[in-house]
C-alpha cells in the first residue's frame, strides 16, 4: 500500500478544490430543481467540472443536441493533449489504462505527470490518484445536492465560481510561466557574464551581440502565448457573438490559433538559442 500512502497526500490539494467545487455544483443543480441523484450521477459519468457547470444551463434551457455536443467536444478538447502527453507514462498499465484515460482530469494529469515513482508500482499509483480525485468530486457533488435540497438560501452569484476558477487557473499558470521566464533569464545572465566582462576589457562591439536580449523576449512570448491566446480569443468572441454564444466559437478560435502557433510553441529551445 505504499502507492496509496504516497497518492493520498499528493491529492490533498486536489481534494480541497474538488470538494468545494463539487458542493457548488450540487447546490446549483438542486437550486435549479434537479433531483439529488442527478448531480452525483453526472459527477461520476461526465466527470468534467467545466462541462458539468455548463450542463446546469443546458439542462435548464431548451435542449439543442448539436450545440450541446459541440460545446462538450470543445470544452474537453484539451484532454487530447493530456492523452498524448501521458501515452508513454500510461503504457504497460494493462486494462486499467482505460480507466486512467477516462479519469485524466486537469489536476489528475498534473499529479500523475510529475509523480516520482521511485520504488512504486506505477499502475497502482496512477490508479489510486485517479480514483481518489474522482471520489473527491463525487463526494462534493453529493454533499452539495443534499445540502442544496434541504437548505433554502439565496444562490444568486454562486455560478460565478466557475468563472472564478478559470481566473484562478489563468493567474496560476501565468505565474508559473513567469517563474520559468525568470529562471531562464537568470541562467542567461550567468552565461552572458563572461561575455560582458570580455566586452568591458576589449571594448569590442562584437561581444555585445552574444548577450541574449532578443531571445529573452521570444522565450517570454513562447511561455505566455497560450494564456494570451485564450484571453484574446475569449474577448473577441464575446464581443462578436455575445455572452450567451461565445464559448464554442472561442474554443474553436483557441484551437485554431494553438495549431497555427504550434511550431513556435514546441520549438522553444531552437527559438531561444
Amino acid at each position: 500500500m505504499n502507492e496509496f500512502k504516497k497518492a493520498l497526500p499528493a491529492t490533498v490539494p486536489v481534494m480541497a478544490g474538488y470538494i468545494f467545487l463539487g458542493i457548488t455544483y450540487g447546490i446549483l443543480m438542486a437550486a435549479n430543481g434537479f433531483p439529488i441523484w442527478l448531480p452525483v450521477l453526472t459527477a461520476a459519468v461526465i466527470y468534467t467540472g467545466s462541462m458539468e457547470f455548463l450542463m446546469v444551463e443546458i439542462l435548464s434551457s431548451s435542449f439543442h443536441p448539436l450545440s450541446a455536443f459541440l460545446t462538450a467536444v470543445m470544452v474537453g478538447a484539451r484532454h487530447l493533449f493530456y492523452g498524448l502527453s501521458m501515452l508513454k507514462k500510461y503504457s504497460g498499465t494493462g486494462p486499467v489504462k482505460f480507466y486512467l484515460i477516462y479519469t485524466c482530469s486537469d489536476e489528475t494529469f498534473a499529479v500523475n505527470y510529475h509523480a516520482d515513482l521511485t520504488g512504486l508500482n506505477k499502475t497502482r499509483y496512477y490508479t489510486f490518484v485517479s480514483l481518489l480525485d474522482q471520489l473527491y468530486w463525487i463526494c462534493g457533488a453529493l454533499i452539495g445536492s443534499i445540502s442544496g435540497s434541504l437548505i433554502t438560501f439565496h444562490t444568486e452569484g454562486l455560478d460565478f465560481v466557475m468563472t472564478a476558477m478559470f481566473l484562478s487557473i489563468f493567474a496560476d499558470q501565468w505565474l508559473k510561466d513567469q517563474n520559468a521566464v525568470k529562471a531562464r533569464k537568470a541562467a542567461w545572465d550567468r552565461k552572458a557574464e563572461p561575455d560582458q566582462k570580455a566586452f568591458a576589457r576589449q571594448k569590442s562591439f562584437q561581444c555585445r551581440k552574444r548577450i541574449p536580449d532578443k531571445p529573452e523576449r521570444r522565450f517570454w512570448l513562447r511561455k505566455h502565448l497560450p494564456e494570451l491566446i485564450g484571453l484574446l480569443a475569449s474577448l473577441i468572441c464575446l464581443l462578436v457573438f455575445g455572452a450567451d454564444r461565445f464559448i464554442v466559437p472561442s474554443m474553436i478560435l483557441m484551437l485554431a490559433l494553438l495549431i497555427a502557433f504550434r511550431p513556435f510553441l514546441e520549438g522553444g529551445e531552437s527559438h531561444v538559442r
